[in-house]
């Protein structure tokens, strides 16, 4: 059957067939896709709460690792969908098998729509901070533009993309500008920090990671509309580590600085600096870097939520955007956004091993695995998954000081080499 290109007069999203040739978009399409993603507010807050809590030179390097090896990590699965076109329920449904895929895809699809609730609550929440103005309504009226840029599709992502990032950096360039009136930016190397030990490097980097560790995951959806494997990296870099090392940078140097107040909690959020009484531009300026900033995020995370349910349930991404947006908009507005922090501990113990059994299948097992039958259910890659969140959550658990993300990712990525190479090797010969 052939997959119609256009739906309602807008391009096909091509939901349960890979991208094909004709319609893959140009690099900087796709790297404005991606620039625009990670360069957010609510990656400059952990940039933050890292140095706070670490000290500058400790806090950079925790940043500096974990955002390469989230490009090693987003680049290599980014390259194979530039190769195939498939998104990410595709591969995963060659890795986990064509029923077993429904786990994997579920979960990250549902965890997704889970931070498009929490941006999209954090949004009425800053709003209302800064200016008090009513935080359900601005959430609701928030949730339903956001809403309606992802049903657009992929082209709206890569618009909202290049307004997003170069709005990002006129916000924070500001806000540098604005507090070097009454902070001593030449202290910035010597800051000690104000965590008193409470925060190790290990967590650091899990936390650095864990911000976008679901996304970089599902980075197949965003990448599958490369022309090819080379051109999906090169967009990547535009978000690992570039983007993601602006924001995360900009909110630890205002950290750093003494710029922003308790810090310990706020982390690297910036938007008071911008705010205050008699400045009619510096407020315009804040209201729409909030509203596209976190739009950025929250278009998104809710592409990637609907791309995958509307595989999952054999249906459209435009529906689904529409289904899953209300639902993650009445979420918001029961405050999910309350729960930061946990999705981020849930993120890095989950999400790494599960991306790390994709690498191991289908990039360094690739030519072993060519050919393969599918299958309904591949116990060794839920094995391999599993073995791999177990580590990672041991360490959490009693080895506080290593990173559960990375823990997590190079066990279950050793695991499943572990268990498949030799079977591979026996099938090949």
């Amino acid at each position: 059957m052939t997959t119609p290109t256009v739906e309602n007069g807008l391009e096909s999203e091509f939901e349960h067939s890979p991208v094909p040739q004709s319609h893959r978009k140009s690099l900087w399409t796709v790297s404005a896709v991606w620039f625009g993603f990670p360069m957010i507010l609510t990656n400059a807050v952990p940039g933050g709460l890292v140095v706070a809590m670490l000290g500058f030179w400790r806090g950079l390097a925790a940043i500096l690792l974990a955002n390469l090896i989230m490009f090693g990590y987003v680049s290599l699965l980014s390259h194979r969908a530039g190769q195939t076109g498939k998104s990410f329920s595709l591969q995963a449904k060659e890795t986990f098998g064509t029923a077993g895929y429904a786990i994997a895809s579920g979960f990250l699809s549902t965890v997704v729509v889970g931070w498009f609730a929490f941006n999209t609550g954090a949004t009425g929440a800053s709003l209302n901070k800064a200016f008090g103005w009513n935080e359900t309504l601005v959430a609701l009226l928030a949730g339903l533009a956001f809403i309606a840029v992802t049903y657009l599709g992929i082209r709206a992502l890569s618009w909202l993309g290049a307004i997003a990032a170069p709005l990002f950096v006129i916000a924070a360039g500001t806000a540098v500008v604005l507090a070097t009136e009454n902070h001593d930016f030449g202290a910035i190397t010597s800051y000690p920090g104000i965590g008193g030990g409470a925060m190790t490097f290990g967590v650091a980097v899990t936390s650095i990671m864990a911000t976008f560790a679901d996304s970089g995951t599902m980075t197949a959806d965003f990448t599958r509309w490369s022309k090819n494997g080379r051109q999906a990296v090169l967009a990547t870099v535009t978000a690992f580590p570039i983007a993601s090392l602006v924001a995360q940078l900009s909110g630890g140097l205002l950290v750093a600085a003494g710029a922003i107040a308790s810090a310990d909690k706020a982390g690297g959020d910036f938007t008071p600096i911008l705010t205050g009484p008699g400045n009619p531009v510096l407020n315009v300026l804040v209201v729409v870097f909030v509203v596209v900033n976190l739009g950025s995020v929250c278009t998104h995370c809710l592409y990637n939520g609907a791309l995958g349910w509307s595989h999952l349930v054999r249906s459209k991404m435009r529906i689904l955007t529409l289904v899953l947006g209300v639902l993650g908009v009445v979420v918001a507005l029961l405050g999910a956004w309350n729960y930061f922090v946990n999705w981020l501990s849930v993120l890095g113990v989950l999400v790494p091993p599960l991306g790390a059994v994709l690498i191991a299948d289908q990039v360094l097992l690739r030519r072993r695995t060519a050919g393969r039958a599918e299958t309904r259910f591949r116990p060794t890659a839920f094995l391999a998954w599993a073995i791999g969140a177990a580590a990672a959550l041991l360490v959490h658990l009693v080895a506080p000081s290593f990173s559960d993300a990375v823990v997590g990712l190079v066990i279950g990525l050793l695991a499943y080499l572990a268990i498949e190479a030799p079977r591979t090797r026996t099938a090949s010969s």
